[in-house]
């Protein structure tokens, strides 16, 4: 997370998403960790810059420009030591509409939720069911085709985290499991479409979405947030 602050310390109209690629490669040098995104499954950048209704996998471009009232999402991942640690969030550029700052606040909320319900004992469904009951609530819908996932020493480890289900349902949460808990939630609809360039993957109504996610460790005495600042 202390990458991605310091990128949305630079987030303003006029900046393009190339600009952001470039400082998180520089700030993964000063720290001593490697960008986990860059080269995974073939993705070509360090960081996945997703505006307005794109979801995750937006690609950083040079012409790709920030404008007042987007809002911006940021996910980004690191190689510490051998373990991965992966985290988004999404922020606002300039002043944006009343219905964006809802969506973005209820996202977050939605990350909270889920991580109160990963306690060990608890199943992965009643994560699931918290992220979605609150993201419904404000008349929302949670992204079924992207899910949260386990995290170590790869990027993505079972179990799968959907950010929809049933309470009691799915795998079994244990101590010592590390869950990347990311609610990905549209203002329209939940379908999905993926862009020509094979990533960037959009709402299919072209609908806002908005972005959150911690890497999670499952303890005897509850959730650690390991992502947080």
């Amino acid at each position: 997370m202390e990458v991605l602050f310091r990128l949305k310390e630079e987030v303003r109209p006029g900046v393009s998403t190339w600009e952001f690629e470039e400082l998180a490669l520089i700030l993964c040098e000063k720290r001593g960790v490697k960008p986990a995104f860059k080269g995974y499954r073939g993705y070509p950048y360090a960081l996945c810059v997703s505006i307005n209704e794109e979801i995750v996998h937006g690609m950083p471009k040079k012409d790709k420009i920030l404008k007042e009232g987007d809002i911006v999402s940021f996910d980004f991942g690191v190689i510490y030591e051998g373990y991965v640690g992966d985290a988004a969030l999404t922020v606002g550029v300039g002043k944006v509409s009343e219905k964006a700052e809802r969506l973005m606040r209820v996202t977050e909320e939605a990350l909270y939720k889920g991580i109160e319900k990963a306690h060990f004992g608890n199943k992965i469904g009643d994560i699931s069911f918290a992220i979605q009951s609150h993201v419904e609530k404000y008349g929302f819908n949670v992204i079924r085709e992207f899910v949260g996932h386990g995290v170590g020493r790869s990027l993505h480890e079972p179990p799968e985290v959907p950010n929809w289900g049933r309470p009691g349902r799915g795998p079994k949460i244990e101590v010592g499991m590390v869950l990347a808990i990311e609610p990905m939630v549209s203002a329209g609809d939940y379908r999905v479409e993926i862009l020509l360039d094979g990533w960037t993957a959009v709402t299919k109504d072209r609908s806002l979405a908005a972005h959150f996610e911690h890497s999670v460790a499952i303890t005897p005495n509850g959730p650690e947030i390991l992502s947080k600042v």
